[in-house]
């Protein structure tokens, strides 16, 4: 008896389980929904596709084709470094001490162009030496990331800046390398390999 009567009173302190008949979404909350999605209906009836692109990106793929003429096709060297570069070089090009090499007065970009452009090209794995400082590390090859007139671009705009003055690299110069060296798929070896070509 007395176990029955404390089985009732376990059951009295119990919630009964939840169901929506007596507790109804309120409606202020029904109400801003409703609002945000006839607002997003009547903004995409309304708005207007062919708008200036400047006002938004609502260019139509004739705008995004590439232009003919002009400086069409051009590749910016400052802004492939940005974006390629910069980020273990350094946006000053002087590098990480012990981790990434400089590029300001390094001995491999101030070379005769055929070693900066095979070192873009194939990449570095290994020993390398700069400004007698030792890196052992790796480069990634971009000879399926960057085109030739990209490759003369940015290694231009890196022989030209950080203290650098060495002569601008032109992209039949890379596709002639590019050509030359097309059997090669392992980087180049650092120091070891590297030197062969100066």
């Amino acid at each position: 008896m007395i176990q029955d009567s404390r089985k009732a009173d376990a059951q009295q302190r119990e919630n009964p389980d939840p169901h929506e008949g007596n507790r109804p979404v309120p409606w202020h909350v029904l109400a801003i929904v409703a609002l945000a999605l006839s607002w997003a209906v009547g903004y995409i009836f309304l708005t207007h596709p062919n708008d200036d692109p400047a006002l938004g990106d609502s260019r139509t793929r004739t705008d995004l084709m590439a232009r003919t003429g002009g400086n069409a096709g051009t590749a910016d060297g400052a802004q492939i470094f940005a974006a390629q570069c910069a980020a273990c070089h350094q946006a000053t090009g002087a590098g990480l001490p012990g981790v990434f090499p400089p590029l300001a007065a390094s001995e491999w970009v101030l070379a005769k162009e055929a070693v900066p452009i095979n070192i873009l090209l194939h990449g570095i794995s290994g020993k390398l030496t700069v400004k007698d400082s030792a890196y052992n590390g790796a480069m990634p090859a971009f000879k399926d990331k960057l085109n030739d007139a990209e490759i003369a671009a940015v290694l231009t705009y890196i022989r030209s800046n950080f203290g650098n003055s060495a002569g601008k690299i032109e992209a039949a110069a890379v596709k002639a390398i590019r050509e030359a060296s097309k059997e090669r798929t392992a980087p180049w070896n650092g120091d070891d390999e590297l030197a062969k070509l100066k």
